[in-house]
């Protein structure tokens, strides 16, 4: 707090000591913020629905199967099978340039089923294949 001790004079201060003003000025503006409510904007716009009937296209510079733990075989993200598997390779072969094939099982997935989808880009011909997700393996 802001103090004076006047002059020698004897004369009485004239001078108001705002620091007390201020604080509460400061206490009513924070009060005021907190009980506005918060101005929610929503905006309705109408976004493109996906259809499920819409099977994932071959990507034409790269694609990638992947293999969870489960045994689930994944191309681009979405489930398939064996036979979609085999499909999508010969899709992407006709490609007039050969999209690079990423390949990446998890550390936790039967051999078997490893096998046989390495089994499956082997038969279609795949000649731009790659690893993902090597460093999985350095633990064992």
């Amino acid at each position: 707090m802001a103090m004076s001790a006047g002059n020698d004079d004897g004369e009485p201060m004239m001078e108001m000591n705002t620091t007390p003003l201020i604080d509460v000025m400061l206490v009513l503006l924070i009060m005021f913020i907190i009980t506005i409510p918060i101005q929610t904007h929503a905006v309705k716009i109408d976004l493109p629905q996906s259809s499920t009937n819409d099977a994932p296209m071959v990507d034409p510079v790269k694609n990638k199967v992947a293999i969870d733990a489960a045994g689930i075989i994944t191309w681009n993200g979405s489930p398939i099978d064996l036979l979609t598997l085999r499909q999508y390779l010969q899709q992407s072969l006709r490609l007039p340039v050969e999209p690079e094939l990423q390949f990446q099982p998890n550390a936790q997935t039967r051999y078997v089923t490893v096998d046989e989808v390495l089994a499956e880009i082997k038969r279609a011909g795949v000649t731009k294949l790659g690893f993902v997700g090597n460093e999985q393996y350095g633990n064992f």
